[in-house]
C-alpha cells in the first residue's frame, strides 16, 4: 500500500508546497524588476496557483494516462463549482460583483461549452492547444486593460486576491533593492517540486487505478482532481470566512477559465491525446451543466445563498457516488 498512497501524498505535499514558493519567489522578482501589482495579480499568481494542476495534467498526458490529464481539467472544474463554491456559500453566503458575472462567469460557461463541443469531434490537437492559449492571453489583455480603467474588478484579479488573503506574503508592495538571487532561488525551488509532485502524484495515481481496477478517469476526476484543487479550497473558504464573499467567487471562476484554456491549452500543446470518451459522454456535459447552473444562482439576487450552497454540495456528492465503481 506504501508504493501507492506514499507517492499520492508526498506528490500533493509537494505540488501545494511547492506552487506556494513559486508564486512566493515570482513576485518578489516581479517586484524587483518594478512590474505593476495588477500585472502581477493576473499573471504570476494566477498562473502559479494553476500549477498544480498544469504540471499533473502535462506529466499524465506525457505518461500515456489521459483519463488522469483530462480527468483533471474537467473534474477541477466540476469540483470547483460544486465542492468549493458549495462549501463556501454554506459557510457564508456569496455576493457576486456584476461585472465577473457579466464578462468572466461567461466567458468560463463560453470556454466550457467550447470545450465539451470539441472534445465530441476531435482531439486535443496543438491547433486547439494553441487556440486554447492565444485565447487565454487574450483574455488576460482584456482583463487588464478593463481593470486597469476601472474600479470594478473581475475573476483574474479576485483569484489573486483569494490567494494574497491566505498568504500575505505574496501580495504585491513598493519594488525592493534587495537582489534577485533568493527570490530566483525560491522560484526555481518551488518549479522543482512541483514537476516532482507531479510526477509522484501521476505515478500514485495509475498504480491506484491498476491495483484496485478503477479506471483511470475516475481517478483523474475525483481524487487527482480534488486533490490539485486544494489551493482553491483553501483560498475560497478562506475568504467565504473572512466574508470577502465576492474573492471567493472571483477565484472559482478565474480557476475554471485557467483550467480550460491554460491548462487544457497547454496539455494539448505538449501531448495532444483525445479527451477519454466516457468523459466526452457525461463529464464535459455536465460540466456544462453546473457551468450553467452556477451562473444561474449567481444571477438571482448578485448572490449564492446558503441552500444554493447546498444544492451544489449535494450534487457533488450524488456525482462522486455515480461514478466511482
Amino acid at each position: 500500500m506504501l508504493d501507492i498512497w506514499l507517492p499520492l501524498v508526498g506528490g500533493l505535499v509537494l505540488l501545494i508546497a511547492g506552487g506556494d514558493l513559486l508564486v512566493r519567489g515570482a513576485v518578489q522578482v516581479a517586484e524587483r524588476l518594478g512590474v505593476s501589482p495588477l500585472v502581477i495579480g493576473l499573471t504570476l499568481v494566477g498562473f502559479g496557483t494553476s500549477m498544480p494542476e498544469l504540471v499533473t495534467s502535462v506529466q499524465a498526458a506525457l505518461g500515456g494516462s489521459p483519463g488522469i490529464a483530462y480527468g483533471n481539467i474537467v473534474g477541477s472544474n466540476l469540483a470547483n463549482i460544486l465542492l468549493i463554491v458549495g462549501i463556501s456559500a454554506i459557510l457564508f453566503p456569496i455576493a457576486v460583483a456584476s461585472s465577473a458575472l457579466r464578462r468572466d462567469a461567461m466567458v468560463m460557461l463560453g470556454v466550457a461549452v467550447v470545450f465539451a463541443g470539441l472534445a465530441f469531434v476531435m482531439p486535443m490537437t496543438r491547433v486547439v492547444g494553441a487556440v486554447f492559449v492565444l485565447a487565454l492571453v487574450g483574455y488576460i489583455v482584456m482583463a487588464f486593460r478593463q481593470e486597469s480603467a476601472s474600479t470594478a474588478h473581475g475573476a483574474v484579479h479576485e483569484k489573486a486576491a483569494a490567494f494574497e488573503g491566505v498568504d500575505p506574503a505574496v501580495i504585491p508592495g513598493t519594488p525592493r533593492r534587495s537582489g534577485l538571487v533568493l527570490p530566483l532561488l525560491l522560484s526555481v525551488g518551488g518549479l522543482v517540486m512541483v514537476i516532482l509532485g507531479g510526477t509522484f502524484l501521476v505515478k500514485g495515481a495509475v498504480t491506484l487505478a491498476q491495483s484496485f481496477g478503477i479506471p483511470e478517469t475516475v481517478i483523474g476526476l475525483t481524487i487527482v482532481a480534488i486533490g490539485t484543487s486544494m489551493p482553491e479550497l483553501v483560498t475560497s473558504v478562506m475568504a467565504a470566512i473572512r466574508r470577502q464573499s465576492d474573492v471567493a467567487f472571483g477565484n472559482i471562476v478565474g480557476s475554471n477559465i485557467y483550467n480550460i484554456l491554460g491548462i487544457g491549452g497547454t496539455t494539448a500543446l505538449i501531448a495532444p491525446t483525445p479527451v477519454p470518451p466516457e468523459i466526452v459522454r457525461f463529464d464535459n456535459l455536465l460540466m456544462v451543466g453546473v457551468s450553467l447552473l452556477l451562473v444561474l444562482f449567481a444571477a438571482t439576487g448578485l448572490r449564492i445563498a446558503r441552500w444554493e450552497g447546498a444544492v451544489l454540495l449535494a450534487g457533488y456528492c450524488a456525482y462522486v457516488w455515480t461514478i466511482w465503481p
